[in-house]
Order: C-alpha cells, then structure tokens, then sequence
C-alpha cells in the first residue's frame, strides 16, 4: 500500500479512484473500466509531475523522511556482493543503527558503512530509528581504519536525524565519539565516498560525510540540525520548521551551490519511494563515476584534496 505524504492528498485520491476501479474489474469480469481507469491514471502522472517539479525545502524534508524510501539495508543488498558483515566496537556492544563490512561494488573490494532506520515498527525499534549511540560511531571508526590498513574505499550511506540523545549516550561519551569518527574521515588516505541518501541530520551525519566527494539524492536533505529544533531554538515555536526548513538551506540543489555537495543524484518522479530500482540504480552510476576518479589519485593526493575540499567550504555560494 502506497503511503501518502500530506501535500500529496490530491494524488491519492485520483490513484485511489483508479485502483477502485480496477478493483471493480476483478471482481466482475464484464466490467471495462481500464479506458476511464488509464484517463485517471495520466492525470495522476500529471500531477506527480506538477506537485514534484517545484518542492518546498520543507516538503523535500518530508519526502527525504518518507518511511517507504529505500533505506541502507536495501541499498547494500541491491548495490553490494559479498557483503560480510562486522558487529561491534571491541569496546562495549554491537550499535544496530549502524552497519557495515567488506563486501563488493562491481567486483571492487570495499567497506560500505551506513545508518539503516528499519521498514516496520519492530526493526525500527531494533535499529534505534537509525541514531546511533557511542559504540555506532566507534564501530565505524574501526571500519575505517580496517579500510585504511587495507588500501580499501570507503563508501558511507547516510540516512539519519541524528545522534541518539539519550543519557546513558552522553555517559558513554556521545560527542567525543563524534568527534573522533569526524576526525578518523578526515584521516585516512583511502578514497572515502559518502552518499545522502535520505535525511542528513546533525553531527550524527557530519560523523559519516567527511568525505572527498559528498552526493546526495535529489529530493535528501543535510543539515547541522532539523527544521524543528531550529525552529525551537530561534522563535521557541517548533511549528515554525517551514520558515527554518528555508533559513538552513539544508537541499541537496542548496548544497551544491555552497559547495558542500559535490553532486546531486537525479530521483525517480514522485521520490524514491516510487521507484526504488531506479534510484538504486541511479546511485550506483553515480558511485561508479566518482571511484573511477578518485582511484587516480594518490593516498596523499586523496589525503590533502579531501582537507582542502573542507577549507574551501563557504568561499561560494554565500550570496542569499
């Protein structure tokens, strides 16, 4: 069953009236509803076009947290081989928001590392709706420095709305695992590649994106904090994330502007949600280009290309 987002109410009715329709047909075979039911449906595609061609930063919000987009389980199943996983940071537990290992991109050996928020409210809750505790960003921090040893790219697929802010989080020492997996992505002399692939949210996805090229999804998002805390913070109204969601400049065309994305990766019509075959397929062209051209270089190359790329952060695009 499609799951509809508020300002796509229109669209869910004309495609509900034709799937009533056809659900008419199969119940009576002298029934021919398919001309009035294909009438229905290029006014649905119509629409889905109109209501996709101009999107709100707010609205790209609600789209790059749609609960059917293609998650990082389902993008190292489509885009991976011989994926093994690793669990754990050697140190305390096994985070399950966050996931990772060695596996294959077109035959090429890599360590893919990614936030996964879960599909259903049981995997949800196992997956800790993708925000990550101390041990997460440790273990990525142990994945990384496995790739560095072994001259293997890094790929992290960044999908969250940030760090889990809970107590027993912060004993554990929160920000400074934070701050040491930020620091490792600015370390290591492997190509590392990092891909939005649906709402980048606060330091939790900083911790992932210190990459030498950064792509996101069309219709993703990356921010230092969410429409609604910001909302809270500056005008004590959380309903306000509308006006925060336009200050922060937090799309994937906004951010490629500013030069903090490298690339932005076309969607289906209508999100990924839509079509995740497509966008899975979108991604991995995408991914392919940019290992091609990183795989060029050499590790200080890649080392100090990398560290500049940060630096020059802010030097365009600062123009409202």
């Amino acid at each position: 069953m499609q799951n509809y987002l508020e300002f796509e109410k229109p669209l869910a009715e004309i495609e509900g009236k034709a799937e009533e329709l056809r659900a008419l047909a199969r119940q009576n075979s002298e029934m021919d509803v398919e001309k009035e039911a294909a009438a229905l449906d290029k006014k649905a595609a119509a629409l889905l076009t109109e209501i996709y061609k101009d999107l709100t930063p707010w609205r790209k919000c609600q789209v790059a947290r749609h609960p059917d987009r293609p998650h990082c389980k389902d993008y190292i199943k489509a885009l991976f081989s011989e994926y093994t996983p690793l669990a754990g940071d050697r140190n305390f537990a096994d985070d399950h928001a966050v996931m990772g290992g060695l596996a294959r991109f077109n035959d090429r050996p890599v360590v893919v590392i990614g936030q996964e928020k879960g599909h259903d409210t049981k995997s949800r809750i196992e997956r800790n709706f993708g925000m990550a505790r101390p041990e997460g960003y440790r273990k990525a921090i142990r994945l990384m420095e496995l790739a560095d040893r072994f001259s293997l790219p890094i790929i992290t697929l960044v999908d969250t709305t940030g760090a889990y802010p809970g107590r027993g989080a912060e004993e554990r020492g929160q920000s400074e695992a934070i701050a040491r997996c930020t620091e490792k992505c600015l370390q290591v002399k492997v190509p590392l590649v990092s891909i939005i692939i649906g709402e980048g949210g606060s330091g939790g996805a900083v911790a992932f994106a210190g990459a030498n090229r950064l792509a996101m999804l069309e219709h993703s998002v990356y921010s230092v904090i969410s429409p609604e805390g910001c909302a809270a913070i500056l005008w004590k109204d959380a309903g306000k994330m509308r006006e925060a969601a336009e200050a922060l400049r937090l799309t994937a065309q906004d951010l490629e502007k500013l030069g903090v994305a490298d690339c932005v990766i076309p969607e289906p019509r209508g999100g990924a949600q839509r079509d995740p075959e497509m966008a899975m397929k979108n991604v991995s062209e995408a991914l392919e280009t940019i290992l091609v051209e990183l795989e060029a270089k050499t590790p200080d190359e890649i080392l100090s290309e990398r560290r500049q790329k940060f630096l020059d952060i802010g030097s365009k695009g600062l123009v409202a």
